[in-house]
Protein backbone atom coordinates (compact mmCIF):
# COMPACT_ATOMS: atom_id res chain seq x y z
CA UNK A 1 0.00 0.00 0.00
CA UNK A 2 1.50 3.06 -0.87
CA UNK A 3 1.36 6.18 1.77
CA UNK A 4 -1.70 8.37 1.80
CA UNK A 5 -0.03 11.25 2.56
CA UNK A 6 1.18 13.68 -0.50
CA UNK A 7 2.38 17.04 -1.32
CA UNK A 8 0.13 18.89 -4.00
CA UNK A 9 2.70 21.63 -5.55
CA UNK A 10 0.68 24.55 -7.31
CA UNK A 11 2.97 25.67 -9.84
CA UNK A 12 0.38 28.35 -10.74
CA UNK A 13 0.53 30.04 -7.28
CA UNK A 14 4.21 30.16 -7.61
CA UNK A 15 4.21 32.44 -11.35
CA UNK A 16 1.60 34.29 -9.32
CA UNK A 17 4.27 35.22 -6.19
CA UNK A 18 6.45 35.52 -8.90
CA UNK A 19 4.42 38.25 -10.36
CA UNK A 20 3.10 39.64 -7.14
CA UNK A 21 7.37 40.05 -5.99
CA UNK A 22 8.24 41.62 -9.70
CA UNK A 23 4.97 44.73 -8.69
CA UNK A 24 6.79 45.58 -5.43
CA UNK A 25 10.18 45.19 -6.70
CA UNK A 26 9.51 47.99 -9.37
CA UNK A 27 12.23 47.99 -12.09
CA UNK A 28 14.97 45.96 -9.64
CA UNK A 29 15.73 42.76 -11.41
CA UNK A 30 14.29 39.67 -9.45
CA UNK A 31 17.04 37.10 -8.15
CA UNK A 32 14.04 34.22 -7.09
CA UNK A 33 15.98 31.76 -4.35
CA UNK A 34 15.28 28.25 -4.64
CA UNK A 35 17.43 26.94 -2.84
CA UNK A 36 16.74 23.50 -0.04
CA UNK A 37 15.12 21.99 -3.21
CA UNK A 38 12.81 25.27 -3.70
CA UNK A 39 12.32 25.21 -0.11
CA UNK A 40 10.56 21.52 -0.61
CA UNK A 41 8.65 22.59 -3.49
CA UNK A 42 11.09 20.40 -6.27
CA UNK A 43 13.77 22.10 -7.88
CA UNK A 44 13.38 21.12 -11.35
CA UNK A 45 9.16 21.93 -10.49
CA UNK A 46 10.00 25.47 -9.48
CA UNK A 47 12.78 25.81 -12.04
CA UNK A 48 9.89 25.63 -14.46
CA UNK A 49 7.32 27.72 -12.74
CA UNK A 50 9.98 30.33 -12.37
CA UNK A 51 11.03 30.67 -15.86
CA UNK A 52 10.33 34.26 -15.67
CA UNK A 53 13.02 35.09 -13.26
CA UNK A 54 16.25 37.25 -14.27
CA UNK A 55 17.88 35.00 -11.73
CA UNK A 56 17.95 31.76 -9.88
CA UNK A 57 19.83 31.93 -6.28
CA UNK A 58 20.74 28.19 -4.62
CA UNK A 59 23.00 27.74 -1.62
CA UNK A 60 25.82 25.80 -2.93
CA UNK A 61 27.64 24.06 -6.47
CA UNK A 62 25.85 20.96 -5.93
CA UNK A 63 22.38 22.77 -6.70
CA UNK A 64 23.59 24.76 -9.18
CA UNK A 65 24.56 21.63 -11.08
CA UNK A 66 21.29 20.24 -10.60
CA UNK A 67 19.58 23.49 -11.76
CA UNK A 68 21.85 23.00 -15.21
CA UNK A 69 20.43 19.33 -15.05
CA UNK A 70 16.93 20.22 -15.23
CA UNK A 71 17.40 22.48 -17.76
CA UNK A 72 17.51 26.33 -16.74
CA UNK A 73 19.85 27.95 -18.80
CA UNK A 74 19.90 31.50 -16.92
CA UNK A 75 22.17 33.22 -14.69
CA UNK A 76 22.30 31.31 -11.03
CA UNK A 77 23.45 32.66 -8.02
CA UNK A 78 25.47 30.89 -5.69
CA UNK A 79 24.97 32.12 -2.34
CA UNK A 80 27.64 30.80 -0.33
CA UNK A 81 30.50 30.66 -3.14
CA UNK A 82 32.83 27.42 -2.75
CA UNK A 83 35.49 26.64 -0.30
CA UNK A 84 38.19 25.47 -2.79
CA UNK A 85 39.67 25.32 -6.27
CA UNK A 86 37.64 22.09 -7.41
CA UNK A 87 34.44 24.44 -6.66
CA UNK A 88 35.82 27.37 -8.31
CA UNK A 89 36.36 25.20 -11.41
CA UNK A 90 32.75 23.53 -11.30
CA UNK A 91 31.15 26.92 -10.89
CA UNK A 92 32.81 28.30 -13.88
CA UNK A 93 32.03 24.96 -16.23
CA UNK A 94 28.39 25.73 -15.06
CA UNK A 95 28.56 29.39 -15.68
CA UNK A 96 27.49 30.25 -12.11
CA UNK A 97 27.77 33.64 -10.47
CA UNK A 98 29.50 33.63 -7.05
CA UNK A 99 28.91 34.93 -4.05
CA UNK A 100 32.29 36.33 -2.13
CA UNK A 101 31.83 36.92 1.52
CA UNK A 102 35.31 35.59 3.07
CA UNK A 103 39.06 35.95 2.50
CA UNK A 104 40.20 32.59 1.43
CA UNK A 105 37.39 32.94 -1.29
CA UNK A 106 39.01 36.05 -2.73
CA UNK A 107 42.30 34.55 -2.23
CA UNK A 108 40.93 31.34 -4.54
CA UNK A 109 40.04 33.96 -7.41
CA UNK A 110 43.40 35.56 -6.98
CA UNK A 111 44.76 32.13 -7.61
CA UNK A 112 42.62 31.34 -10.52
CA UNK A 113 44.50 32.41 -12.97
CA UNK A 114 43.13 33.37 -16.43
CA UNK A 115 39.90 30.45 -16.62
CA UNK A 116 36.82 31.88 -18.09
CA UNK A 117 35.97 35.15 -15.65
CA UNK A 118 33.07 35.05 -12.62
CA UNK A 119 30.72 37.13 -11.99
CA UNK A 120 30.80 37.76 -8.32
CA UNK A 121 28.60 39.23 -5.75
CA UNK A 122 30.47 40.82 -2.86
CA UNK A 123 29.07 40.08 0.42
CA UNK A 124 29.14 43.14 2.86
CA UNK A 125 28.31 42.30 6.79
CA UNK A 126 25.92 45.25 7.70
CA UNK A 127 24.16 43.83 10.78
CA UNK A 128 23.57 40.12 9.91
CA UNK A 129 26.73 39.53 11.31
CA UNK A 130 26.77 35.66 9.93
CA UNK A 131 28.53 36.05 7.00
CA UNK A 132 30.67 39.10 4.72
CA UNK A 133 33.10 41.68 4.67
CA UNK A 134 33.03 44.44 6.84
CA UNK A 135 31.33 47.75 5.23
CA UNK A 136 34.40 49.90 5.44
CA UNK A 137 36.39 47.00 3.70
CA UNK A 138 34.52 47.85 0.10
CA UNK A 139 36.94 50.34 -1.41
CA UNK A 140 39.76 47.93 -0.69
CA UNK A 141 37.95 44.56 -2.01
CA UNK A 142 36.93 46.64 -5.64
CA UNK A 143 40.13 47.31 -6.28
CA UNK A 144 41.83 43.80 -6.07
CA UNK A 145 38.61 42.63 -7.95
CA UNK A 146 39.51 44.92 -10.52
CA UNK A 147 42.64 43.76 -11.56
CA UNK A 148 41.50 39.66 -11.21
CA UNK A 149 41.55 38.06 -14.56
CA UNK A 150 39.60 35.05 -13.38
CA UNK A 151 36.68 38.25 -12.95
CA UNK A 152 33.61 39.73 -14.96
CA UNK A 153 31.56 41.85 -13.67
CA UNK A 154 31.32 42.31 -9.95
CA UNK A 155 28.09 43.31 -7.87
CA UNK A 156 27.57 43.82 -4.17
CA UNK A 157 24.99 42.23 -1.91
CA UNK A 158 24.34 42.50 2.02
CA UNK A 159 22.05 40.49 3.94
CA UNK A 160 18.60 41.56 6.22
CA UNK A 161 18.26 40.32 9.44
CA UNK A 162 15.11 41.83 10.70
CA UNK A 163 13.08 42.13 8.02
CA UNK A 164 10.60 39.91 9.49
CA UNK A 165 9.29 42.64 11.81
CA UNK A 166 8.28 46.16 9.99
CA UNK A 167 8.53 48.15 13.21
CA UNK A 168 12.37 46.77 13.59
CA UNK A 169 14.35 49.92 13.08
CA UNK A 170 17.37 47.60 12.23
CA UNK A 171 16.43 46.96 8.89
CA UNK A 172 16.81 50.95 7.76
CA UNK A 173 20.23 51.13 9.30
CA UNK A 174 21.62 48.01 7.30
CA UNK A 175 19.98 49.85 4.19
CA UNK A 176 22.05 53.36 5.32
CA UNK A 177 25.17 51.14 5.84
CA UNK A 178 25.42 49.45 2.59
CA UNK A 179 24.72 52.72 0.59
CA UNK A 180 27.23 54.68 2.75
CA UNK A 181 29.68 51.99 2.09
CA UNK A 182 29.04 51.38 -1.62
CA UNK A 183 29.00 55.61 -2.02
CA UNK A 184 30.97 55.89 -5.34
CA UNK A 185 32.07 52.32 -5.97
CA UNK A 186 30.25 51.06 -8.94
CA UNK A 187 27.96 48.20 -9.29
CA UNK A 188 24.63 46.85 -9.46
CA UNK A 189 23.22 46.20 -5.62
CA UNK A 190 21.28 43.65 -3.64
CA UNK A 191 19.39 43.55 -0.31
CA UNK A 192 16.03 42.56 -0.18
CA UNK A 193 14.83 39.35 0.65
CA UNK A 194 11.27 38.56 1.19
CA UNK A 195 10.75 40.64 3.82
CA UNK A 196 12.74 43.64 2.64
CA UNK A 197 10.94 43.96 -0.57
CA UNK A 198 7.46 43.76 0.76
CA UNK A 199 8.15 45.83 4.26
CA UNK A 200 10.88 48.67 2.68
CA UNK A 201 10.55 49.85 -1.17
CA UNK A 202 13.68 51.34 -0.95
CA UNK A 203 14.78 48.46 -0.34
CA UNK A 204 14.71 46.91 -3.60
CA UNK A 205 17.67 48.53 -5.37
CA UNK A 206 18.79 46.67 -8.87
CA UNK A 207 18.06 42.97 -7.44
CA UNK A 208 15.57 41.91 -4.99
CA UNK A 209 16.16 38.33 -3.80
CA UNK A 210 12.63 37.03 -2.87
CA UNK A 211 12.09 33.60 -1.08
CA UNK A 212 9.64 32.43 1.20
CA UNK A 213 7.17 34.91 -0.57
CA UNK A 214 7.36 32.93 -3.96
CA UNK A 215 6.16 30.05 -2.29
CA UNK A 216 2.98 31.78 -0.44
CA UNK A 217 4.04 32.36 3.55
CA UNK A 218 4.45 35.29 5.07
CA UNK A 219 8.03 36.70 5.78
CA UNK A 220 6.23 38.63 8.51
CA UNK A 221 5.88 37.02 12.40
CA UNK A 222 1.91 36.91 13.03
CA UNK A 223 0.98 37.32 9.14
CA UNK A 224 0.16 35.30 6.36
CA UNK A 225 0.45 35.01 2.55
CA UNK A 226 -2.84 36.32 2.23
CA UNK A 227 -2.64 39.05 3.84
CA UNK A 228 -0.10 39.82 1.57
CA UNK A 229 -1.34 39.10 -1.99
CA UNK A 230 0.40 35.45 -1.84
CA UNK A 231 -0.85 32.00 -2.78
CA UNK A 232 0.03 28.67 -0.97
CA UNK A 233 2.09 26.69 -3.44
CA UNK A 234 2.13 23.80 -1.14
CA UNK A 235 -0.69 21.58 -0.03
CA UNK A 236 0.46 19.16 2.40
CA UNK A 237 -2.38 16.39 2.88
CA UNK A 238 -3.50 13.00 3.78
CA UNK A 239 -6.87 10.64 4.34
CA UNK A 240 -8.22 9.31 7.77
CA UNK A 241 -7.66 5.69 8.02
CA UNK A 242 -9.84 5.01 11.00
CA UNK A 243 -12.15 6.72 13.18
CA UNK A 244 -13.04 5.39 16.55
CA UNK A 245 -15.57 6.85 20.02
CA UNK A 246 -13.83 7.06 22.81
CA UNK A 247 -14.61 7.38 26.53
CA UNK A 248 -14.54 10.44 28.65
CA UNK A 249 -11.22 9.81 30.93
CA UNK A 250 -9.57 7.58 27.11
CA UNK A 251 -5.68 8.30 27.21
CA UNK A 252 -4.75 8.86 23.76
CA UNK A 253 -1.56 7.65 21.94
CA UNK A 254 2.07 7.67 23.58
CA UNK A 255 2.08 8.58 27.13
CA UNK A 256 -1.57 9.04 27.84
CA UNK A 257 -0.69 12.70 26.78
CA UNK A 258 -3.97 13.84 26.11
CA UNK A 259 -7.23 12.81 28.00
CA UNK A 260 -11.07 12.98 26.34
CA UNK A 261 -13.06 15.35 28.18
CA UNK A 262 -16.08 13.51 27.18
CA UNK A 263 -17.10 10.57 24.71
CA UNK A 264 -15.73 12.07 21.38
CA UNK A 265 -15.16 10.97 17.56
CA UNK A 266 -11.26 10.94 17.29
CA UNK A 267 -9.89 10.35 14.30
CA UNK A 268 -6.75 8.32 12.71
CA UNK A 269 -4.83 10.47 9.60
CA UNK A 270 -1.91 9.09 7.91
CA UNK A 271 0.82 11.24 8.40
CA UNK A 272 3.33 11.92 11.20
CA UNK A 273 7.06 13.32 11.64
CA UNK A 274 8.60 10.27 9.46
CA UNK A 275 6.94 12.33 6.84
CA UNK A 276 8.21 15.81 7.93
CA UNK A 277 5.04 16.75 10.04
CA UNK A 278 6.65 18.18 13.27
CA UNK A 279 6.87 16.07 16.08
CA UNK A 280 6.49 18.86 18.89
CA UNK A 281 3.31 20.02 17.39
CA UNK A 282 1.03 20.27 20.38
CA UNK A 283 -2.65 19.36 20.84
CA UNK A 284 -4.65 21.91 19.52
CA UNK A 285 -2.72 22.62 16.45
CA UNK A 286 -4.91 22.91 13.47
CA UNK A 287 -6.27 20.69 10.82
CA UNK A 288 -8.82 20.61 8.26
CA UNK A 289 -11.10 17.24 8.09
CA UNK A 290 -13.47 17.86 5.03
CA UNK A 291 -12.40 21.24 4.77
CA UNK A 292 -13.84 22.08 8.20
CA UNK A 293 -11.27 22.99 10.75
CA UNK A 294 -10.53 19.83 13.78
CA UNK A 295 -7.08 19.87 15.84
CA UNK A 296 -4.38 17.50 16.61
CA UNK A 297 -4.52 15.33 19.94
CA UNK A 298 -2.31 13.69 21.99
CA UNK A 299 1.91 13.29 20.45
CA UNK A 300 2.55 12.84 17.24
CA UNK A 301 3.73 9.73 16.08
CA UNK A 302 5.79 8.42 13.07
CA UNK A 303 3.51 7.55 10.96
CA UNK A 304 -0.05 8.84 12.24
CA UNK A 305 -1.83 11.35 14.21
CA UNK A 306 -5.02 11.52 15.78
CA UNK A 307 -7.67 14.23 15.42
CA UNK A 308 -10.70 15.52 17.75
CA UNK A 309 -13.34 14.95 15.06
CA UNK A 310 -16.18 16.66 17.60
CA UNK A 311 -16.11 19.55 15.10
CA UNK A 312 -16.73 16.73 12.13
CA UNK A 313 -18.61 14.27 13.95
CA UNK A 314 -19.99 12.91 10.51
CA UNK A 315 -15.72 12.07 9.44
CA UNK A 316 -15.26 8.67 7.58
CA UNK A 317 -12.06 6.34 7.18
CA UNK A 318 -11.17 8.19 3.57
CA UNK A 319 -11.54 11.63 4.26
CA UNK A 320 -9.28 14.25 3.09
CA UNK A 321 -7.09 16.06 6.00
CA UNK A 322 -5.35 18.96 5.33
CA UNK A 323 -2.37 19.83 7.39
CA UNK A 324 -1.47 23.13 5.49
CA UNK A 325 -2.30 24.75 2.47
CA UNK A 326 -4.99 26.88 0.53
CA UNK A 327 -7.53 26.92 4.18
CA UNK A 328 -5.35 26.44 6.33
CA UNK A 329 -1.97 28.87 6.11
CA UNK A 330 1.34 26.53 7.05
CA UNK A 331 2.25 29.95 9.37
CA UNK A 332 -0.88 28.65 11.45
CA UNK A 333 0.86 25.17 12.07
CA UNK A 334 4.15 26.61 12.47
CA UNK A 335 2.56 29.30 15.07
CA UNK A 336 0.92 26.28 16.87
CA UNK A 337 4.44 24.32 17.12
CA UNK A 338 6.65 27.09 17.44
CA UNK A 339 8.66 26.98 14.79
CA UNK A 340 8.44 29.16 11.41
CA UNK A 341 6.76 28.65 7.80
CA UNK A 342 10.64 27.78 6.43
CA UNK A 343 10.93 24.49 8.70
CA UNK A 344 7.66 23.00 7.50
CA UNK A 345 8.27 23.78 4.25
CA UNK A 346 11.56 22.55 3.75
CA UNK A 347 10.89 19.35 6.27
CA UNK A 348 8.86 17.39 4.34
CA UNK A 349 9.95 13.65 3.98
CA UNK A 350 11.28 12.67 0.67
CA UNK A 351 8.94 9.26 1.32
CA UNK A 352 6.05 11.96 0.64
CA UNK A 353 5.12 11.60 -2.72
CA UNK A 354 4.99 15.12 -4.72
CA UNK A 355 2.16 15.98 -7.41
CA UNK A 356 2.46 18.87 -9.76
CA UNK A 357 -0.48 20.42 -11.10
CA UNK A 358 -0.75 23.52 -13.26
CA UNK A 359 -3.27 24.90 -15.81
CA UNK A 360 -1.96 23.51 -19.38
CA UNK A 361 -1.64 26.92 -21.08
CA UNK A 362 0.70 28.25 -18.48
CA UNK A 363 3.51 26.41 -18.77
CA UNK A 364 6.62 27.51 -20.19
CA UNK A 365 9.64 26.83 -20.58
CA UNK A 366 12.72 26.85 -17.75
CA UNK A 367 15.73 28.67 -18.63
CA UNK A 368 13.72 31.19 -20.87
CA UNK A 369 15.64 33.85 -19.77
Amino acid sequence: MRRTAQVVVDLDALRHNLARARDAAGKARVMAVVKADAYGHGLAEAARALADADALAVACVGEAAALREAGWEGRIVVLEGVADAAGLREAAALEADLVVHAPEQLALLEGAGSRRPLDVWVKLDTGMHRLGFPPEAAAGLAARLAGLAAVGTVRWMTHLACADDRRDGATARQLARFAAALEGIPGERSAANSGGLLGWPEAALDWARPGIMLYGASPFTGATGETEGLRPAMRFETRLIAVTRRRRGDALGYGGAWVCPEDMPVGVAAAGYGDGYPRHAPSGTPVLVRGRRAALVGRVSMDMILVDLRGVPDARPGDPVTLWGPGLPVEAVAAAAGTIPYELLCAVSGRVPRRVVERPHAVQEAGRR
